[in-house]
């Protein structure tokens, strides 16, 4: 089946984590579905265009976000992409769509106090589950790392010699970042707690019983903690990320270094961050400028 075959060259070739596949699959079987009921196509291998914007139009009319219509029809581009490729299709359908609009969602980071403050709360408890959570936000911050890089670091990816821990990122792709001396101090104090819980898993994070950390753990230590003080919307793992790439930003890092450190493929992606440094920007530029007027 066509379907089954690109979900195989995602995982196989382009090194998907099959999180992602399900995701692919999730669309595509969606769509196949549609043209089943409003077409009687048994196989999407030969749509046209008018039956894919028919679909798009039967998202829109079911409130879903252009977001999210323009993510599933990202997908069916894609398996049209595979199709050309091994010659099953001459021409996509979709060589010609115009993705949705949508709206620019604004990232709020937080502020180092935010951060600060945070850390300060953990740092009033000592057992093992608070060490892990100051363990945490120590590393997403100091690192910048994805959420699902976090929890699928491994005890021999931290590597003290060299002050560096080892991240498996987007399609496998490794990178080593720079730990901070005071993130090795809590990695230190957390490793010698995690000798005392029960397990055999070989990754860095734990829950309290010996299992490995997972994402919906990570995402409510996170919002848990924040919510105390902060009062900006969305609270997540992401956004402490954000505050990484813009707090380095703000205090002159490179975009190049910020990229490399975020495990970004192109610039592109690290320039979302740099309108939040705008601020800082201009206060640089008035501050610097020849012709800047100064009171």
């Amino acid at each position: 089946m066509p379907i089954n075959s690109f979900l195989d060259y995602l995982v196989l070739e382009k090194k998907y984590s099959k999180h992602t596949a399900i995701a692919y699959k999730n669309d595509l079987i969606s769509f196949q579905e549609f043209c089943n009921n409003e077409y009687n196509n048994q196989s999407i291998v030969g749509v046209n265009y008018s039956q894919v914007r028919s679909w798009i139009v039967s998202l829109v009319n079911l409130n879903i976000s252009n977001r999210s219509i323009n993510r599933k029809v990202s997908s069916l581009k894609s398996f049209y992409k595979f199709l050309q490729k091994t010659k099953q299709i001459d021409v996509s359908p979709l060589a010609k769509h115009k993705a949705l609009k949508v709206a620019k969602q604004v990232q709020v980071p937080f502020s180092e106090k935010e951060i600060l403050s945070v850390l300060n709360i953990i740092e009033e408890e000592s057992n093992f589950e608070t060490i892990r959570n100051k363990l945490i936000v120590e590393l997403l911050y100091s690192t910048g790392m994805r959420r699902s890089e976090l929890i699928n670091i491994k005890l021999i990816d931290v590597d003290f010699g060299n002050e560096t821990i080892k991240v498996l990122g987007k399609r496998n792709k490794e990178r080593y970042i720079p730990l901070l001396k005071s993130v090795q101090s809590t990695l230190k104090i957390y490793i010698r707690n995690r000798v005392d819980i029960q397990t055999n898993q070989p990754y860095l994070l734990l829950t309290k019983k010996g299992k490995k950390m997972y994402d919906t753990l990570v995402y409510r230590v996170i919002n848990n903690y924040f919510s105390t003080v902060s009062s900006k919307v969305k609270k997540s793992p992401h956004v402490i990320r954000h505050s990484f790439a813009t707090h380095l930003l703000n205090e002159g890092a490179d975009l190049n270094s910020v990229k490399e450190l975020l495990g970004h493929s192109s610039l592109a992606s690290t320039q979302v961050y740099t309108h939040s440094s705008l601020g800082k920007l201009k206060e640089v530029y008035n501050q610097a400028h020849p012709r800047s007027r100064k009171n």
